[in-house]
């Protein structure tokens, strides 16, 4: 029989602190501690050289329950569609108006973060109503 085997979700980006940070807000995920001798990320980013800062962020559920999220700094910008999104699932349960409303309540709260609306699909009898969006870099992800 197989073992459960853990993962981390790991992102491509342009500016991983930043888009890590964004996840933080959309998931309830926290960040790491600053390394050690340093008292926030700003003093460790300001001690490295130029070309060394912000190469790279974690994003953890506190609970240990979801995985973990890195986010690597890459010299190429996003082109195309991801291959892989996440689903977040703010309305799990809910049907008709009341999961609507959760969606639009959800992406209400995540524009002011940066995040870009995309297209509502709604419910066509076989899936249940979702809502496309981007994140700050451009990243799909849907409200489900």
């Amino acid at each position: 029989m197989a073992t459960i085997k853990h993962f981390q979700v790991t992102f491509d980006c342009a500016d991983p602190e930043r888009v890590a940070r964004f996840w933080c807000e959309v998931l309830g995920y926290v960040a790491p501690e600053p390394p050690e001798g340093f008292d926030s990320w700003d003093a460790y980013n300001a001690s490295l050289p130029t070309e060394e800062r912000n190469t790279w962020f974690a994003a953890s559920d506190p609970t240990g329950a979801g995985p973990r999220m890195y986010f690597q700094r890459v010299p190429e910008g996003k082109t195309a569609k991801n291959r892989l999104h996440l689903d977040v699932r703010v309305g799990t349960g809910l049907v008709g108006e009341e999961r609507l409303a959760v969606l639009e309540a959800e992406c209400a709260r995540l524009l002011p973060l940066g995040a870009v609306r995309g297209k509502l699909l709604l419910a066509d009898g076989e899936n249940e109503s979702c809502l496309n969006m981007q994140d700050v870099e451009g990243n799909e992800f849907c409200l489900d």
